[in-house]
């Protein structure tokens, strides 16, 4: 039996969109566990232990928050700004409230910025590691244990960093899983 030239050509095709799409979906976790690995784009480290040494050398650590759009969220930190020395461990609050009347499903993305001190900055504890339900009027207060590490002044290319930004943004878990339904359904109509 001989196929003929067409039926190669479009078989060859849909095996190359098949991967090309295969590659779409697995080029988001790559990604994140390369930023997660490196501290590239300012992401920041988990750890597991505090560091042995404290240094005299001091930073800023700033907090932003924010909240994705339509999200039914309040979310704010406690405190802008703390002062904190390299190897120190620091304890931070938030505090969050669904305005709303039904539950939210919400994670948190984080950052630091400047970039170059992702790699630095650790956290031990982080209510941003996994995504959590807000009650209806649920207040909660949401801590964050972290430090920077010593190693960040062994570097002089980060001798510049006197202040560091934290940042979180809660997204609507729930919000972007319809989404992501509603436009695959858009695509692929059954």
């Amino acid at each position: 039996m001989k196929i003929s030239r067409n039926a190669k050509t479009t078989g060859i095709l849909g095996v190359v969109a098949l991967g090309m799409l295969g590659l779409g979906f697995a080029a988001v976790p790559l990604y994140d566990a390369f930023c997660k690995v490196t501290g590239f784009g300012g992401t920041t480290q988990i750890a597991q232990k505090r560091p042995d040494q404290v240094l005299e050398r001091e930073v800023i650590v700033r907090l932003d928050t924010n909240t994705g759009p339509q999200t039914g969220l309040s979310f704010k930190a406690v405190d802008r700004t703390f002062p904190i020395h390299l190897g120190e461990t620091g304890m931070v609050f938030f505090e969050i409230s669904n305005d709303t009347d039904h539950p939210i499903t919400a994670m948190a993305a984080y950052n630091v910025a400047p970039h170059k001190a992702g790699p630095y900055f650790n956290k031990l504890e982080c209510f941003c590691f996994e995504e959590r339900v807000f009650e209806p009027g649920a207040k909660e207060r949401l801590p964050v244990i972290f430090y920077i590490d010593p190693e960040m002044d062994s570097e002089k290319q980060l001798d510049d960093i006197t202040d560091i930004t934290l940042s979180y943004t809660f997204y609507d878990t729930d919000a972007e899983k319809h989404l992501t339904a509603r436009l695959d359904n858009e695509v692929s109509p059954h």
